[in-house]
């Protein structure tokens, strides 16, 4: 969403100020939903929330506040400590149950809850950022089948572009309880590869006490109606007795002490937060930041059906909608068994003689499986010129990956899959294998759900496809070698990442 900053309320008290990005306040409609959304996270009350206490959607940067509360994420503290033992897992739990009521019943989705939205205070754990997913579906970067989340701990119905309920939040509370466990319920990898699991594959519950797989598994369902309610886990999971201790940190020193702040007042009108003490002066703003650098939340990937937008609170995923996505990992990896490192991905401009044009690009974290990797994420769609050549297709959507690859054809049908099957998809055309005229790789073609797909793997680059609206496999194919000519390039000393 933007930058957070630590400040003080004119009577002192701490708060969290959460300043929109420029691009996401120059766009209405995300303004609008923002509005909304405020609107209802001021009902939501609960001991497991972070309580909003003031807000101005209507300020030149629109901002967010809410209560402060000192203390590590989830994730932080399963690094510092370890997995949690079955007690605890509980306790956890049903706290999280808790925060989901209080959050839904105000008809609230949170969209995103994982180990990094969730603060371990002296008195439990604490959910932030809901609602604030629901605000960043609304931009322009996710106007057509785009929902928010975290590859990992998304729902399937997320993962496809489809209604999300109430049950998608269960879903990632299940994934939580695995990570608290110290497992991952679907894995590790690239963003595709975990939405992929989500969609097709069961959970890994091996990380989990016995006596709770049997609740989490539900939570896990691929069907949004076997899982249970909130006010269901709440009493599937609270511990037998009260006497046991809860999931504290007291020993956790807090996320930043409080010496550390220097006195400001909460916003009251204009993107406050943003500005330095001398701003003060000029009478445009009403709160100082922090002494120190502005607490950043840690970026996440955005996708493109293919893959994850860097936003603070989570990852863009846009799946089965129009557009054009490259998901590139760049580096010579490290491996000497694996092929020498000769080509990787760009993302021009234009494609095709700019049949296509270049909307959005989205540069995702280093992937830490692959050494030197980096991954993209863009939006292309036919051109005037395009349309003037008469070119097949209204959009493109591609995702690939560049690197060192011991099998690439496997890696290339596994992202073909992840972008066409659903387990109820439509094949009009089976996949055939088809060489163009001056190729020097063979493209795996096939026609599923109205689109037509293809990629192609070879030692440095796999890609996958997706043409909008369908067309013959022949056409497809020669479409596919004229981007791969656009988008494959010789590695050189200047575009060799270090």
């Amino acid at each position: 969403m933007g930058t957070v900053y630590l400040a003080r309320s004119r009577g002192g008290r701490t708060v969290a100020v959460k300043v929109a990005r420029p691009e996401l306040a120059s766009d209405p409609h995300f303004r609008a939903r923002f509005r909304a959304e405020v609107d209802a996270a001021r009902s939501v009350g609960g001991f497991h929330t972070a309580q909003v206490v003031d807000a101005d959607p209507d300020a030149p940067a629109p901002w967010l506040a809410t209560a402060y509360i000192p203390g590590p994420t989830l994730s932080t503290l399963l690094a510092d400590r370890g997995p949690m033992d079955e007690a605890r897992l509980r306790l956890l739990g049903a706290a999280l149950a808790e925060a989901l009521v209080a959050i839904h019943d105000c008809g609230l989705i949170h969209r995103d809850l994982k180990p990094g939205n969730i603060i371990m205070a002296d008195d439990g754990p604490r959910v932030l950022d809901f609602g604030i997913a629901r605000a960043l579906e609304s931009t322009r970067l996710t106007s057509t089948g785009a929902a928010f989340g975290t590859p990992g701990f998304l729902a399937p119905e997320q993962a496809q572009g489809l209604e999300v309920g109430c049950a998608a939040d269960v879903f990632a509370l299940g994934a939580v309880l695995v990570a608290a466990a110290g497992g991952h319920a679907f894995g590790e990898g690239t963003p595709m590869a975990l939405m992929y699991r989500a969609v097709h594959e069961p959970a890994d519950l091996s990380a989990l006490p016995q006596s709770v797989r049997p609740v989490i598994a539900a939570c896990l369902s691929k069907d949004p109606a076997q899982r249970p309610t909130p006010k269901q886990l709440l009493d599937l999971m609270a511990p037998r007795t009260a006497a046991e201790p809860a999931p504290h940190t007291a020993a956790h020193p807090p996320t930043l002490h409080s010496a550390a702040v220097s006195p400001a007042r909460t916003p009251t009108a204009g993107p406050a937060a943003t500005r330095t003490p001398s701003a003060e002066a000029e009478g445009v703003a009403h709160a100082q930041t922090v002494t120190a650098t502005p607490q950043q939340t840690p970026r996440s990937a955005n996708v493109r059906t293919g893959l994850p937008t860097a936003v603070a609170t989570g990852a863009l995923i846009v799946l089965g909608a129009a557009g054009y996505g490259i998901y590139a990992s760049m580096g010579p990896g490290a491996d000497d068994d694996l092929p020498r490192a000769t080509h990787e991905l760009t993302i021009p401009q234009s494609i095709v003689q700019g049949s296509y044009g270049w909307d959005v690009e989205h540069r995702l974290p280093p992937d830490t499986s692959r050494k030197g990797s980096t991954h993209y994420s863009a939006n292309y769609s036919v051109t005037s010129t395009g349309t003037e050549k008469g070119v097949p297709f209204r959009t493109v959507y591609v995702s690939g990956e560049s690197g060192r690859f011991s099998d690439p054809e496997h890696d290339r049908d596994s992202l073909m899959d992840a972008m066409t099957r659903t387990g109820q998809e439509a094949v009009t055309d089976p996949p055939r294998t088809i060489r163009v005229p001056g190729s020097d790789v063979d493209f795996r073609c096939e026609t599923v759900d109205g689109a037509t797909v293809c990629g192609w793997g070879d030692a440095n680059t796999t890609v996958a496809i997706k043409f909008s609206p369908s067309a013959s496999l022949e056409v497809a194919a020669a479409e596919t070698r004229k981007i791969r000519d656009d988008i494959r390039r010789p590695i050189t000393t200047a575009s060799t990442s270090p």
